[in-house]
């Protein structure tokens, strides 16, 4: 491995005895290649772990996703969004330095913005999705397309996810898996009520790009809003509206595994 100009990174690394092994492992190759620890102002996140951990770098570096790529190492079970399992250390750091910016793979991110009764506007984002409940009674809502109203749903809460966390929590309640090339997100319901009285479209909506889906809720405060692996009890909720044009997140192009693969790798496994 040859040395190179410095690339400015960071490792973000989950709490588990073998990650911290393994990471410590990584540190020294990247030194060895030359590359900079610059935790402040990163131009590549290294996340060692699995999934979550690289969903808390996202959160944490939320603001500069302009300007930072991400690359993952997975020390337990398959992680979605790593490309690298703790053996490759080297092909990590190889990637790392053979990287060309302009040719990394980009995800959307879902808006997610939060509108209070006393006009207060809060925002996330989302790579896999965002989850509203209610803590202990039914939600119950209207649920608006582009403004215009869809139905009134009655259930335990409405899921909203990406194309890429349609694998996530959107998959275990009965939605669709979504290739990141379909620009589009996801809406889909978790457990709802549909009788005589109640009726609600009862199947995962796609929706369009260029749309937004807006969630009007009943004056109450024990609502749960999930983001990701975050969670926000929030009362005083007016709304919530979700949008596909939060921006994006860049990963490293470099080993990069096919979509499809990851898929089949994750649920499937070898087919005989």
């Amino acid at each position: 491995m040859k040395n190179t100009t410095g690339k400015k990174i960071w490792i973000v690394k989950n709490t588990y005895k073998k990650t911290q092994m393994i990471a410590t492992e990584l540190e020294k190759l990247c030194l060895a290649a030359g590359f900079i620890f610059d935790e402040k102002n990163p131009e590549i996140i290294i996340s060692v772990g699995g999934d979550g951990t690289l969903l808390a770098a996202l959160h944490y570096y939320e603001a500069q996703l302009d300007t930072v790529r991400f690359i993952g190492v997975h020390t337990g079970h398959l992680g979605f969004y790593a490309d690298f399992q703790e053996h490759e250390l080297t092909q990590v750091v190889e990637a790392i330095q053979n990287e060309k910016p302009e040719e990394a793979f980009k995800y959307q991110l879902l808006k997610v913005q939060i509108h209070f009764t006393d006009g207060r506007l809060k925002t996330h984002l989302a790579l896999n999705e965002s989850v509203i409940k209610r803590v202990s009674k039914t939600l119950v809502a209207d649920v608006k397309i582009s403004d215009f109203l869809f139905e009134k749903f009655r259930g335990d809460g409405l899921s909203v996810s990406t194309p890429t966390g349609s694998t996530a929590y959107n998959k275990s309640i009965g939605g669709a898996v979504m290739h990141p090339r379909v620009h589009a997100f996801q809406v889909t319901e978790v457990a709802s009520l549909n009788n005589l009285v109640y009726r609600t479209l009862g199947a995962p909506m796609i929706i369009a790009e260029k749309d937004t889906v807006t969630i009007e809720l009943e004056n109450a405060d024990d609502y749960l809003l999930t983001v990701d692996q975050l969670e926000y009890f929030y009362d005083q909720i007016a709304s919530v509206t979700y949008s596909l044009d939060g921006g994006e997140i860049s990963f490293v192009n470099g080993g990069h595994t096919g979509f499809w693969h990851r898929v089949k790798n994750s649920f499937i496994g070898e087919v005989k």
